[in-house]
């Protein structure tokens, strides 16, 4: 059987090699933040928690009443006069990056909503799981030690496991349960195995 959309096993294995050979993988954690980093955290996740609700309010009210479908980029450019407002200049006490990360998240579970995989966003409340998401641009890693912006140290983390060697974090996500236990998620990207032959 031959054709224009058959593919040789040569052919197939060369197509598969140029596919990208990275794939991301996340090692979790726990934490001991000090009090101070633990007073910031709070912070953070607090106005992490605000944001998101807002932006979901946000979207939820330009479609409701206007029809109107609102994007990260939309409230991205809200965010910005929202923390000039004097009730809201307390967002400015942490980083700004964490913030821009929640607004991405919103963006996914509307996405995900809108192609039937999730069900509708619903609002943060105070007393579940907290988390943050930190991009590379809002944390330090020079190989041993990790320290979030705004803190001066960096995190006590148990290493349960070791990091591959010259791992490179894309993301830090922090987190708080309901147990008050801290972990840590690091985001890298790795080599894949190649495809046996």
């Amino acid at each position: 059987m031959t054709g224009p959309f058959l593919l040789t096993a040569s052919t197939f294995s060369a197509r598969l090699e140029a596919m990208s050979k990275t794939q991301k993988k996340a090692y979790k954690y726990r934490f001991y933040p000090t009090p101070e980093q633990a007073v910031m955290l709070a912070r953070t996740f607090g106005c992490c928690r605000v944001v998101y609700n807002w932006g979901l309010r946000e979207r939820s009210d330009a479609y409701s009443q206007r029809g109107e479908r609102l994007s990260y980029d939309d409230l991205s450019a809200r965010l910005t006069t929202l923390k000039k407002q004097e009730a809201y200049t307390w967002l400015t006490e942490v980083s700004s990056v964490p913030l821009q990360q929640t607004l991405r998240h919103l963006d996914r579970a509307f996405l995900n909503f809108f192609e039937g995989r999730a069900k509708y966003p619903t609002v943060k409340k105070k007393h579940g799981p907290q988390a943050a998401t930190f991009a590379s641009s809002a944390f330090t890693w020079n190989g041993s030690h990790l320290t979030l912006a705004k803190m001066t140290e960096p995190l006590d983390i148990h290493w349960s496991r070791p990091l591959p060697e010259g791992a490179k974090p894309s993301t830090i996500t922090v987190t708080k349960d309901c147990a008050e236990r801290y972990f840590v998620s690091i985001l890298l990207e790795e080599e894949m195995a190649p495809w046996p032959r």
